[in-house]
């Protein structure tokens, strides 16, 4: 049987991020992955946003790791050329009853450790967004923009630089401890493998629970519910009349921010994601949302033009709540967490988990 220092399954942002930080020379490291290409699930059907670090509860994993993941996010984009732009956000209260909950926001955003927001009121927003409607606003100038496509492929590169191997079509089906490691049993492009590792690092995303229930040792107990949270996107056709990113206020359900005006490095405008809970996977987008998004939209953008609103794409988040159920947080499982050696799991890594990838990564290695 194969042995090796270290497998980590799932090559979306969080595990090309865990192998780019535990991959050495001299060691080996195994990156696997169940589909034909790197990020092909939540890793690349986002909004592609680099947050500041606003809506967390403070003192929480998201909050904390968000903003560590922030600036190294920024840091690495630097340094290995990723397309970015800190363009700035405006998150919006439309109506006088809404000020109240954007200072709520911006206090909790003091509390998590954000200190550059700025409280805009009528004028200074028309001034900055003329086409947008609110009687007060917060600019976040440390939230920005990556090329979600182009930061995988940097996280790749760096991890086959340090030794780290990349096998795609790669299916883990169970893991069983073994004395000082776990064999890991698949597939591979349609053949059985079997290996030994040291130690690994569950990275799944949407199927890490999947993982989890087929490992050996780990109990049930230790494994929270998933809760798959779509979420959908139409781009927006012609120039964007925006910016900066615009947010309205989060949903007071709590499962997401709301439908948001994102731009692409290229200039792309898109709206979205909204929340729809799901059964099963399903990143269809029904061309008969775009009038309940033009409605979302036209309370802070009442110009839109609904037809140049064009279906574009969906994304789902991996929730560890339910619908009406308060938010979640991250939750990185080491031996620490379910007692045995060498095992990394990381349940409900939703946003900011783009934002946080490099601190998850850094937190996987001390937990190891």
């Amino acid at each position: 049987m194969d042995s090796i220092d270290t497998l980590i399954i799932g090559a979306g942002a969080l595990g090309l991020a865990c192998a780019a930080r535990l991959a050495r020379p001299g060691q080996s490291s195994l990156i696997v992955e169940a589909e034909k290409l790197i990020g092909s699930h939540t890793s690349s059907r986002n909004s592609e946003v680099i947050h500041a670090g606003l809506y967390y509860s403070p003192g929480s994993l998201k909050a904390e790791l968000c903003l560590e993941g922030r600036e190294r996010l920024y840091a690495w984009c630097a340094k290995y050329r990723v397309g970015h732009r800190r363009l700035g956000k405006l998150l919006v209260a439309v109506s006088e009853a809404e000020r109240a909950k954007l200072e709520a926001l911006a206090a909790n955003a003091e509390r998590c450790g954000v200190r550059d927001l700025q409280a805009l009121g009528h004028d200074q927003l028309h001034e900055l967004e003329p086409a947008v409607r609110g009687v007060a606003a917060l600019l976040s100038p440390s939230t920005g923009i990556i090329d979600s496509h182009a930061y995988l492929q940097s996280l790749l590169a760096a991890a086959e630089q340090r030794g780290a191997q990349l096998v795609l079509d790669t299916r883990v089906a169970h893991l069983e401890p073994a004395g000082d490691g776990w064999i890991a049993s698949g597939s591979s492009a349609g053949e059985p493998f079997q290996l030994k590792a040291q130690r690994v690092v569950n990275a799944a995303g949407l199927f890490a629970q999947q993982l989890a229930r087929r490992t050996a040792s780990l109990v049930a107990t230790q494994i929270p519910p998933l809760h798959l949270c779509q979420g959908r996107y139409f781009a927006y056709s012609g120039r964007s009349p925006f910016r900066h990113l615009i947010y309205p206020l989060p949903e007071a359900n709590g499962a997401g921010l709301g439908i948001h005006a994102t731009l692409d490095l290229a200039g792309q405008l898109r709206f979205g994601p909204d929340t729809r809970y799901l059964e099963q996977i399903d990143y269809r987008v029904d061309e008969q949302l775009r009038e309940p998004f033009a409605e979302a939209i036209r309370r802070y953008f009442p110009a839109l033009d609904s037809a140049r609103l064009m279906p574009a794409y969906s994304g789902i988040r991996a929730k560890l709540c339910g619908p009406g159920e308060p938010p979640a947080d991250f939750i990185i499982q080491g031996p620490g967490e379910h007692g045995l050696a060498g095992l990394v799991n990381l349940f409900g890594i939703e946003s900011p988990g783009l934002t946080a990838s490099l601190a998850i990564a850094e937190r996987v290695a001390q937990s190891l």
